[in-house]
């Protein structure tokens, strides 16, 4: 028996054991029941900073821009 192979041998295995176990035990970690609400948080991240424009404008004044333009092309169809 060469025992600097035989150690080096050991030492890979239970380095892959023990790297497997971490990576089933994040994966686990990572979905249990308990972590929903930071997993949704994070969902939400790239929608954290958007805002949602307030419409000002009731549309009642005669020369409102805001109004859906009554203007129709005859014949033509709408878009």
């Amino acid at each position: 028996m060469d025992n600097p192979s035989l150690f080096q041998q050991l030492a890979d295995n239970w380095l892959l054991v023990s790297m497997f176990s971490f990576f089933v035990g994040v994966a686990v970690f990572a979905f249990l029941p308990s972590q929903r609400a930071a997993r949704e948080d994070a969902s939400m991240i790239p929608f954290r900073n958007d805002t949602i424009p307030e419409k000002t404008c009731k549309g009642t004044c005669k020369t409102c821009a805001c109004k859906d333009s009554e203007f129709k092309l005859e014949g033509q169809a709408d878009v």
